[in-house]
């Protein structure tokens, strides 16, 4: 899964999806990339489609979002909590699944919203990745706050 080849990404959640439905065995990424698939139904038509869902554009000045970004940012957080990576998310990621009332699909959909947003300003004044920040912004959601921009 790295590559910067975006069609060839999306192919693999095609591929991964594909293959769960017809049984047949997966790899370690593809249960992985199966497993928030199947958490959101939403996405099931679209990973369907096969090929005809590789160069579509998912544009936010419209409303929408992108549902391969939005599988892949689950992945990179199951990642960072597993590895604790930056340090702290593991206990963050816990107290953010008691905020939500133990649903941890919704926690994560708190923590993506920061994730994404440090992706975001990553992308766009060109700099590292600040953990710390990242961290706070989790920290405030699970208290009730919205992050600040």
């Amino acid at each position: 899964m790295f590559t910067q080849d975006r069609d060839a990404l999306r192919q693999t959640y095609l591929t991964a999806w594909r293959k769960a439905r017809a049984g047949e065995p997966l790899a370690p990424v593809e249960r992985l990339i199966v497993e928030v698939a199947e958490r959101h139904p939403e996405y099931h038509a679209l990973l369907e489609q096969g090929e005809s869902a590789l160069g579509r554009e998912w544009l936010p000045e419209g409303g929408e979002s992108n549902p391969f970004l939005h599988m892949a940012l689950h992945i990179a957080l199951q990642e960072q909590v597993s590895t604790n990576q930056p340090p702290g998310i593991r206990r963050l990621y816990q107290g953010m699944i008691a905020a939500c009332l133990g649903d941890a699909h919704a926690a994560e959909h708190r923590i993506l919203d920061c994730l994404a947003e440090e992706l975001w300003k990553i992308q766009r004044d060109g700099r590292e990745f600040r953990p710390k920040a990242y961290l706070r912004c989790i920290k405030r959601r699970g208290s009730g706050q919205r992050p600040r921009a």
